[in-house]
């Protein structure tokens, strides 16, 4: 057995015990002080901006793609697994125009999408206007960009159900041990052997590569470890003396119930316009967000209520009828935020092969998760 480590548990931590599980061979064992899709994963929106993105090519846009891919049989392969619901919006995603907006850039980007094979329709204010009566188009609206194969889905339900598929194919998840630290040493004699799991060869060894972790339970000892402790990432490769620089971003966002149904029936895709989302759940109930707050001189960051309230003020001029919604729940979350590099951080570190990081995903997480899982995993079986 190969015994493999996951620090953290919040959507990327549980995407890739997911995905390491459907390989018997691998032991693995999951490690996070709080209980699954806290942090960053617990306030995030859910809203996969793939195709709508500007990213066209190089890393950036493979993973975007892949995850695209990906999630239209995991959500329903989770849910036959776990008996779980998975909120998953397959309306797609209308980004409104307002008239400083360069349309000539959307037009190459939808030529760019046609030749990638996917969809991207540039409305005028007539489509939108049929199609969303509910929206006010007289503020500066002069169009929308609409992405019918871009998708919205709960994080919190989806990690609890990749957690609870990852149990029953043998994955262990260790709640409330916190990881304090890391050891880990290159033997300067070690000895390799491989494995063959199916068609895959993974490089086994011994007495050569050991990674510790220093627990509140004790020092346990495995062959390979991933970091996907968000923003926790940095301290842990510190213990190493190798700093992995991942700094805090704040988001806010509402949870609203309005006394009846907004958008028409039959098209309920997320609404986005100068990056406020208005996001359509179940039972006449939205989530408004989100804000983006950095800390000043390096300081913890406090939510700055007044930057939630224009939030909430621009969802309004968006969408009037939200001023009659209830607010049912206001939350917050820090953001990983690589610093000087870009996002997100899928890398070995260079003191030990065997430790690899999959953190700092910044805005992208839940899009990125499914990716950024077969990534590690492929890291892994080379």
């Amino acid at each position: 057995m190969v015994r493999i480590a996951i620090i953290g548990c919040g959507i990327v931590g549980a995407s890739i015990a997911f995905e390491l599980s459907h390989y018997p061979e691998l032991k693995v064992t999951v490690f996070d002080k709080q209980p699954p899709a806290q942090a960053s994963t617990g306030a995030a929106l859910g809203v996969l901006m793939g195709i709508i993105s500007h990213k066209t090519k190089g890393r950036n846009w493979q993973l975007r793609e892949t995850s695209l891919q990906h999630y239209e049989t995991l959500i329903p392969e989770l849910e036959a697994m776990t008996g779980r619901k998975i909120p998953f919006n397959k309306q797609g995603i209308l980004m409104l125009c307002s008239e400083e907006e360069d349309l000539s850039k959307w037009e190459k980007l939808q030529a760019t999408r046609s030749s990638q094979g996917w969809d991207l329709e540039i409305w005028d204010l007539e489509q939108v206007r049929d199609r969303n009566p509910h929206l006010n188009l007289n503020h500066h609206i002069i169009g929308a960009i609409y992405s019918p194969r871009d998708r919205q889905v709960d994080p919190t339900a989806l990690t609890l159900a990749l957690v609870d598929a990852a149990k029953l194919k043998g994955v262990n998840f260790e709640f409330g041990v916190e990881v304090q630290g890391l050891m880990g040493g290159q033997d300067t004699h070690p000895t390799t052997n491989v494995m063959s799991f199916g068609t895959d060869i993974l490089p086994v060894i011994e007495n050569g590569l050991k990674c510790q972790i220093q627990t509140n339970v004790g020092n346990l000892e495995f062959d390979w470890l991933i970091l996907a402790a968000g923003l926790g990432s940095s301290a842990l490769t510190a213990s190493l003396n190798q700093l992995v620089d991942i700094r805090p971003v704040l988001g806010q966002a509402l949870h609203l119930r309005s006394p009846k149904p907004l958008e028409n029936p039959d098209f309920a895709p997320v609404i986005t316009c100068n990056d406020v989302h208005i996001v359509p759940l179940e039972n006449q109930e939205y989530w408004v967000g989100a804000t983006v707050e950095f800390p000043v001189n390096s300081e913890e960051i406090q939510a700055n209520a007044d930057m939630l309230q224009q939030v909430m003020s621009k969802a309004i001029v968006l969408c009037p009828a939200i001023a009659t919604a209830q607010i049912i729940k206001q939350w917050s979350g820090l953001r990983p935020r690589p610093e000087k590099r870009p996002a997100p951080i899928i890398d070995r570190l260079s003191s030990n092969n065997n430790i690899l990081i999959a953190s700092g995903h910044y805005r992208n997480g839940v899009l990125l998760a499914p990716a950024t899982a077969r990534t590690i995993r492929e890291m892994i079986l080379q």
